[in-house]
């Protein structure tokens, strides 16, 4: 049989060739790494996370959570790895990212189905069932590739990443260990809290500090930057007003002090981001701050004065296709049949999202090449509410999403109960959805493996 073209070995790739193989179709994944690196890419593994560690809530009543246990019953690479490499962090899913990258990279070199060629694919095959997975820092040949096929019909925005500090930097004879209303194990996080007086200092020099020069390929929209909801810079957020931050990343709610017993004006959270323990993240500070600023800024909080950086905060352009009319709700250019996209460039936000969005346009690649219709994930689900979504865009310019309950099908009856009993009712409709799923698509309970 012919094998399906995947190109771009990120999140979204890598699941979209893991499916393929499960559903016994051969793949060539092709993967520009390690021979050349985009400007936000540092590791030669593949799935390499470059922004946080957390793959956000681990908990049914919220979306994101959903299509975690959604993505894990109907056999997910990027789930089950992530479950296998997870680090403590409450309520959340976090993981060792180089240990999760390592990981899938051997899963999917070990898998027999597929054949990984290092090279860089400059533009879309031009016949046979392909998958376009090469991320939203696309450029080159490949984006004019893509633009000429939609008619140079694309939007960009921009995202920032945060910093990671050395663990033996950080002060701890200030900062506590807790994590936000005492769930999960208590030193998930590192907890750096603020008085008033610290806070107002801290929030004079974040309006005032220096940002960093873009990058030559962000050049063209320097000057007026979109700036992507879900990563909004610290600095971004602070000109939005003098409680933002104390109502977002810097919310002392849940997080007493052991030493006052109450909690802080404003505190800043540290997230561990690997297995032992040695670097923690700064929760919520995606920044575009020069490096020499973050030092001098970040150095005001309390804890950190004296912090080693491990990797400073970065900004970069993330570009994604204007998906509605051009992709249909399994990620397949409705102009060119057997040719699929996925990814954060299909205009999913997130790093599950995105592996979701691989998975459907993997299984449905699966099924252009054994000349089957695709399937449609319906919209009851996360996972399908996601590629309806793109499909489909809403009211107004279309902007990149996160995972939604307001995504999703409406209940057909009203739940009593308020907002978390509705949740409930979604997640048990959406997780019996998947089960008849995952025995229509691959004959199998989501208790069975997922192996090819």
């Amino acid at each position: 049989m012919t094998p399906v073209r995947v190109i771009g070995a990120g999140l979204a790739g890598c699941e979209a060739a893991w499916q393929i193989s499960r559903l016994g179709i051969p793949v060539i994944l092709s993967e520009m790494k390690p021979k050349r690196f985009s400007p936000a890419h540092r590791h030669p593994g593949f799935a390499e996370l470059v922004c946080s560690n957390s793959l956000r809530s681990a908990q049914l009543s919220n979306a994101v959570g959903l299509l975690k246990e959604e993505m894990r019953r109907l056999g997910s690479l990027i789930l089950t790895s992530a479950d296998e490499t997870k680090v403590p962090a409450g309520a959340a899913l976090a993981v060792d990212r180089v240990a999760f990258s390592d990981l899938i990279t051997q899963r999917i070199k070990d898998n027999p189905l597929i054949t990984v060629t290092e090279e860089e694919v400059t533009e879309i095959p031009k016949d046979g069932v392909t998958v376009i997975a090469t991320g939203p820092l696309t450029d080159g040949e490949m984006a004019k590739s893509i633009s000429d096929l939609f008619g140079g019909d694309q939007l960009s925005f921009f995202d920032a990443v945060a910093p990671i500090v050395d663990a033996e930097s950080v002060d701890t004879s200030i900062a506590y260990y807790c994590s936000r209303y005492g769930k999960g194990d208590p030193t998930d996080y590192l907890n750096c809290p603020m008085t008033r007086e610290e806070y107002d200092a801290f929030y004079e020099a974040l309006l005032h500090a220096a940002t960093a020069e873009l990058h030559d390929f962000d050049r063209e929209a320097q000057s007026e930057p979109n700036v992507f909801e879900g990563c909004m810079p610290v600095e971004v957020m602070a000109k939005r007003g003098y409680d933002t931050l104390r109502y977002g990343p810097m919310k002392p709610i849940g997080l007493p002090d052991p030493k006052t017993g109450r909690e802080p004006f404003a505190v800043v959270q540290l997230r561990r981001e690997n297995t032992a323990g040695t670097m923690y993240n700064l929760v919520g500070f995606q920044t575009h701050l020069t490096f020499g600023e973050q030092k001098r800024v970040f150095g005001l909080i309390p804890g950190l004065a004296n912090a080693s950086y491990l990797r400073f905060g970065v900004m970069h352009r993330n570009t994604y296709i204007n998906s509605p009319s051009r992709l249909s709700p399994q990620y397949e250019t409705i102009s060119r049949p057997g040719l699929f996209f996925a990814g954060q460039m299909t205009g999913v936000e997130g790093y599950v999202e995105s592996a979701a969005s691989g998975f459907v346009a993997g299984v449905n690649a699966s099924l252009r090449a054994k000349g089957e219709d695709p399937v449609d994930f319906p919209a009851e689900t996360v996972i399908g509410s996601l590629g309806h979504y793109v499909s489909s865009g809403t009211i107004g310019k279309f902007q990149p999403m996160n995972a939604s309950f307001g995504l999703i099908s409406p209940l057909e009856k009203k739940v009593k109960g308020g907002k978390r009993a509705r949740n409930d009712e979604y997640a048990v409709r959406s997780l019996q959805t998947v089960g008849e799923l995952n025995a229509r698509l691959f004959g199998q309970t989501e208790s069975e493996g997922n192996e090819p």
